[in-house]
């Protein structure tokens, strides 16, 4: 059957002006009057017209197409990140193909293959908690690839890369703990082999020692989810009469503990301040509000794709690889 859809030559014919005005009234461009731009897309919206993508990347070897891996897309700094990404995206004429790697290692390195199978023009990736091993993206790179890594990254590959300060973001929020008078202070920690968890660990590190007060390694907890705080559930409160503060690696962990304190007789934070890092929704709903280190994930998600399209659009220059690195603040509510 012949197919009835609707091109560009049908509606430069209808409306009797050339094709190339009607591809540039579409595309926005400024030589194109208001009123010429008002006619044809009305009447590409009124017949439904689409463009034909497969045509335009045989025309320009592009798919137009954009990969994303993610750990978990119900975390909501991931799902601001892809706000973020999927609005610059769209605008430049890019279509998002999201995985999520559920945090594992193998998932991940499945990932990456199908979106090189789809043929998408460059990835985004955030890594799982449970990846030590890199030569998947090394050999993605290697073989042209462009990828840019955020939040998550990888040291030990060159790459374009987008993050927060996190040891900074870790050494204000143990500050802020210190300067309200809190000394003895547990660091619920994120994996160590992840860069994020030993910048955060480090931060909170600096700002003990440069107040004066020793680094117990007996107070720096393997704690980044919900789930480990329940775990952890009677460690935590039998360290809890001794204790005056905590810095919690993320918010739902920071969340999760105040709950597990609350329920016990604590008071935050009259007993003990507790700070997350993330201020995702959750932050201003818990009771009482909790003080957490800013990640701006819907920035960083679109600091990202720019990165990836100065590749795309520039594939034989020779760019060198970046760093955009997001400093973060410290939106103080009442939990400390």
């Amino acid at each position: 059957m012949k197919s009835t859809q609707l091109t560009i030559k049908d509606i430069a014919r209808s409306l009797n002006v050339s094709i190339s005005t009607v591809s540039r009234a579409l595309k926005d461009h400024p030589d194109i009057s208001q009123e010429t731009k008002d006619l044809i897309r009305n009447y590409a919206e009124k017949f439904n017209y689409r463009p034909n993508v497969l045509a335009l990347s045989l025309r320009r070897q592009r798919s137009y197409s954009i990969g994303l891996i993610i750990p978990a897309i119900v975390h909501h700094f991931f799902s601001s990140v892809i706000s973020g990404i999927e609005e610059l995206a769209h605008k430049e004429g890019y279509n998002l193909i999201i995985c999520q790697s559920n945090e594992n290692q193998y998932r991940e390195m499945i990932n990456l293959q199908t979106l090189i199978d789809h043929r998408v023009d460059g990835i985004l990736v955030s890594l799982s908690k449970t990846t030590q091993s890199f030569e998947h993206f090394s050999e993605a790179l290697n073989s042209g690839m462009p990828i840019v890594f955020f939040d998550r990254v990888c040291e030990q590959l060159e790459a374009d890369k987008v993050i927060t300060d996190d040891f900074e973001g870790g050494r204000i929020a143990t500050e802020y703990l210190i300067n309200k008078g809190c000394k003895n202070i547990i660091h619920l920690a994120a994996p160590q082999n992840l860069l994020i968890g030993r910048d955060r660990r480090n931060g909170y590190c600096e700002a003990l020692r440069k107040a004066g007060i020793e680094v117990r390694e007996e107070r720096i907890l393997k704690c980044d989810t919900r789930e480990e705080v329940q775990t952890l559930r009677q460690h935590i409160l039998n360290l809890a009469p001794e204790l005056d503060g905590i810095f919690a690696v993320n918010d739902s962990t920071a969340i999760a503990v105040i709950q597990v304190l609350q329920h016990n007789g604590f008071r935050i934070p009259e007993d003990i301040s507790v700070i997350g890092f993330g201020d995702g929704p959750n932050a201003s709903i818990i009771q009482p509000e909790l003080t957490t280190v800013v990640q701006k994930g819907y920035e960083m998600g679109r600091e990202s794709v720019k990165l990836l399209l100065q590749r795309l659009n520039n594939p034989a220059a020779d760019i060198n690889y970046q760093t955009k690195v997001f400093k973060p603040t410290l939106k103080i509510r009442q939990s400390a």
